[in-house]
């Protein structure tokens, strides 16, 4: 079973430092706010540079889906795009973002430590995978899936939540794969 989540339907929330705005995309279990969720998956617009919110006890991966974007981290600094590979690092450390030459678009997923692990990868083109529960997979440009018969078209930054069993995609964008 896919479950089809639109991207319209999602409810922009400002930051509190007023940098950007959050659209949640999918939080697990449903309905659990974010004190209390085990993963929780968000597409962010970063407008303005400014230090990341810290997030005691939660793994961040992120991937910029446009624009560019540097990150410093008290260790390094890295320019970010959509060529790049997801990015993993703790949400307790500190963090500054910086989007170069105009606001950025990224996809943000987190997990709480010791509760659930995500497995993030960018495809393109046709890819066959195998499902198991929730499983996520957020196109980036317009995307097919097919589950058996049942097939879905994936607009730009529409999300499917894909129930166990073997499917294909043709179209470009990330797959979230948790445990």
């Amino acid at each position: 079973m896919i479950r089809v989540l639109r991207a319209a339907d999602r409810v922009a929330t400002p930051w509190k430092n007023g940098g950007g705005i959050t659209r949640e995309v999918a939080i697990w279990p449903p309905d659990s706010k974010f004190l209390n969720f085990d993963w929780r998956i968000s597409i962010a617009e970063v407008r303005e540079p400014g230090p990341f919110s810290a997030f005691e006890g939660i793994d961040r991966t992120m991937a910029i889906l446009r624009g560019r974007l540097e990150l410093r981290l008290p260790d390094r600094v890295l320019t970010l795009d959509s060529a790049s590979d997801p990015f993993a690092f703790a949400g307790d450390v500190p963090c500054e973002g910086i989007p170069l030459g105009g606001p950025v678009t990224d996809l943000n997923v987190m997990v709480r430590r010791g509760r659930a692990a995500a497995h993030v990868t960018q495809f393109q083109g046709v890819t066959e995978m195998v499902a198991e529960s929730r499983t996520i997979l957020v196109a980036t440009a317009c995307t097919t899936l097919r589950l058996g018969n049942e097939e879905h078209v994936l607009d730009v930054l529409d999300a499917a939540l894909i129930a166990d069993g073997h499917v294909s995609a043709t179209g470009k964008g990330y797959v979230i794969a948790f445990s």
